[in-house]
């Protein structure tokens, strides 16, 4: 083998590796903003999680916020919404799971949907579960709690699905107790 045979393989070695190193940056550099669009906006992510004063609520009224762009219910029952929730047979109830994300799974009772052993408090996602629309609470529906106008799903005091097209009860979000006036979502 010549000297001018080896320096040409080296030399060609060397343009395929240049080459196939730029069309590497190349494509890295097209494909990145196609990836970087799927990553949640700034105003999401900020979002994520918020704290919600509760200091204004008074007993038997709600306060509904906005959290990722859905409305989230803040309720404090009365002894009587509490009491009523309560002594629901399970059984009777068409949706018999909990769906609060704080605890897993466990069944539909108040006592795993409020957000304190007492049952003062209930925080639940204000969406109906049959289309996504927005039910209307503070007594309404045949159950005392929320009530879905557009297709009839009724909820009660604790916001399980009772009667209506609906097929699950409203869910419970990731929230917590900061201290006594505060409660963080998500």
């Amino acid at each position: 083998m010549s000297h001018a045979e080896d320096h040409d393989s080296t030399r060609r070695d060397f343009l395929y590796y240049a080459t196939a190193g730029a069309g590497a940056v190349t494509a890295g550099a097209a494909i990145w903003p196609l990836v970087n669009q799927m990553n949640p906006t700034a105003d999401v992510q900020a979002l994520s999680s918020i704290r919600v004063d509760v200091s204004g609520v008074a007993t038997g009224t709600q306060l509904t916020v906005k959290w990722l762009g859905k409305p989230v219910f803040v309720r404090r029952r009365t002894e009587e919404e509490i009491a009523e929730a309560r002594n629901v047979e399970l059984s009777a109830l068409p949706d018999p799971d909990a769906r609060n994300a704080n605890i897993g799974t466990a069944d539909a009772s108040d006592e795993n949907r409020a957000m304190d052993e007492a049952g003062e408090w209930l925080v639940m996602m204000g969406v109906c579960t049959h289309l996504g629309c927005v039910p209307l609470g503070n007594g309404a529906g045949d159950f005392g709690g929320w009530f879905c106008p557009c297709h009839g799903s009724h909820y009660d005091t604790s916001g399980r699905i009772r009667r209506g097209p609906a097929p699950e009860n409203l869910p419970v979000p990731v929230a917590r107790f900061d201290d006594e006036t505060t409660i963080v979502l998500g």
